[in-house]
């Protein structure tokens, strides 16, 4: 079965009475080198398991197992059970676990499925977790890279420089914890329905350690926050949303870390963030 042929796709879903939901993000992969180019990308091998969150009918899931030791693939919708069942029924290294990505205590789920394998992530992400779901397995410190396919805006985020459009908070956790790359885009016209939005895909190998030391990463996430509070403002102006200092003590600070207090926190580099952190920790 071709599960990138919209033909062959639609008779599928019509034997098992699928309906696509709007709100679970749906959209399913119709062209075939798509899924090929990603699981080139993640670098599966024989040595490696893979976890994949939401497989769809499996189009990705089926070129993962061609190549990894073995695939686990969380899907949350339930009328999809039995599609997978049919689709992924050639592949023994394949296994589908019912429920909530966000759910999943990723250290077990490894240590239970993946013993002796390289854990890696890769997936077809519903755009509407994308945020919450890599900032979960980065956190986790589970994996040893992360390739996904998500909106483009998105990624572009993820990949930003300081002082670009967009650079945010989320872009320096993921430079803090990944060394993210942009590798191609993917137009709308490859899923069915088609999305409103182009897509990209994204590898994100995980740092062995960080790139910048801090005092914690408690107190380096806080200064981010509280530097990103307010874009529009001056770097101490948005500071003061997060710490209950007067403007010129954190005036101060912000000099004495090499910065320029006019400057905004959309153009510090990961590398500021962290001198900046580590003072106001020590306060």
């Amino acid at each position: 079965m071709n599960l990138c042929d919209r033909h062959e796709i639609q008779a599928l879903l019509e034997r098992h009475g699928f309906r696509f939901s709007k709100s679970m993000g749906q959209n399913f992969l119709i062209e075939s080198r798509v899924p090929r180019d990603i699981a080139d990308a993640c670098g599966a091998d024989g040595d490696t398991g893979v976890l994949e969150i939401g497989p769809g009918i499996g189009p990705l899931t089926a070129e993962l197992a061609r190549r990894a030791g073995k695939v686990v693939s969380v899907e949350l919708d339930r009328r999809l059970y039995p599609v997978l069942a049919e689709t992924m029924a050639g592949f023994d290294n394949f296994t589908l676990i019912p429920g909530d990505a966000m759910d999943l205590d990723l250290p077990a789920l490894i240590a239970e499925h993946f013993g002796g394998l390289r854990p890696i992530l890769c997936a077809n992400l519903p755009y509407n977790i994308t945020t919450p779901v890599l900032t979960r397995c980065v956190e986790s410190r589970c994996f040893e890279s992360l390739t996904v396919l998500i909106q483009k805006e998105v990624a572009q985020r993820i990949c930003a420089a300081p002082g670009t459009a967009d650079f945010g908070a989320f872009s320096l956790l993921m430079q803090y914890y990944t060394e993210p790359r942009l590798l191609f885009t993917v137009p709308n016209t490859c899923f069915l329905p088609a999305p409103k939005v182009t897509s990209a895909v994204i590898h994100c190998p995980v740092r062995k350690a960080p790139p910048v030391e801090v005092v914690s990463e408690a107190a380096l996430w806080r200064a981010v926050r509280a530097g990103f509070a307010l874009r529009r403002k001056t770097l101490v102006n948005s500071l003061r949303t997060g710490y209950d200092l007067p403007k010129e003590q954190l005036a101060g600070i912000v000099t004495a870390c090499g910065l320029d207090p006019n400057v905004r926190g959309e153009r510090l580099s990961l590398a500021d963030y962290a001198r900046l952190a580590n003072a106001l920790a020590e306060i």
